[in-house]
């Protein structure tokens, strides 16, 4: 068997495979943020229970670097505007605006698929 080198994929390949990682990141982001701040905060200071915080922290903190990581580099890609690299930022600190991304990340992915099919 004789090792063949894979074809190159294409910048619009590329760029959706990214997308399509960020917008799971997003979800995970998202909702690990959602429990640690109505779920896991309430708990400590209402049920004086810290380990919910003590677990979901760290989870989240991951969750939030690996989001941040991704959209650093989906922006630094080209092609972003100033605005668009703004929000992929602003939805990681405030509490369920990583699902309302979700649909401006699918439209972008599907603007570049049919830029791809023409």
């Amino acid at each position: 068997m004789t090792d063949q080198p894979m074809p190159p994929r294409s910048t619009d390949t590329l760029e959706q495979d990214q997308l399509k990682r960020l917008e799971l990141l997003s979800i995970i982001e998202a909702t690990t943020l959602v429990v640690l701040v109505c779920v896991a905060v309430p708990a400590k200071h209402l049920y004086d229970w810290p380990l919910g915080t003590r677990i979901l922290g760290p989870v989240h903190g991951l969750a939030f670097l690996a989001y941040i990581w991704t959209a650093l580099q989906t922006a630094s890609g080209g092609g972003w505007s100033k605005r668009d690299t703004a929000r992929l930022f602003l939805v990681a600190f405030l509490p369920f605006a990583g699902y309302f991304n979700i649909s401006w990340l699918r439209r972008r992915a599907g603007a570049f698929s049919g830029a791809q099919s023409r």
